[in-house]
């Protein structure tokens, strides 16, 4: 992973706290933890259908998106509409979903 100059900056340690406490992770923090290069994370969060919410993705919503990926639950969550911009929790990775309603 160090090999990766875009990833330098970023501790696991962090990463690993960030995860513990639930918080949402950036692409970076994302691959670092993923074990996957920047670029491939960045691929990953602009595939249809991941996880990801205003560039960042909750660890759970991965973990459940992936599983399914693994075809052991099909996809609840259809593509973004990318012309709606208004927040409608129901299209929302599951954790995301939660904050806002909470809000």
């Amino acid at each position: 992973m160090t090999a990766d100059k875009q990833l330098r900056g970023i501790r696991l340690e962090d990463v690993l706290e960030k995860r513990r406490l639930d918080q949402a992770l950036n692409t970076k923090e994302f691959a670092v933890l993923a074990g996957v290069s920047y670029s491939t994370a960045r691929s990953w969060f602009r595939l249809a259908g991941f996880p990801a919410f205003r560039g960042v993705v909750f660890w759970q919503d991965f973990a459940q998106w992936r599983t399914r990926q693994n075809g052991v639950q099909k996809p609840s969550l259809p593509p973004p509409d990318e012309t709606d911009t208004r927040l409608d929790a129901s299209k929302l990775p599951a954790r995301a979903a939660q904050i806002l309603l909470q809000a």
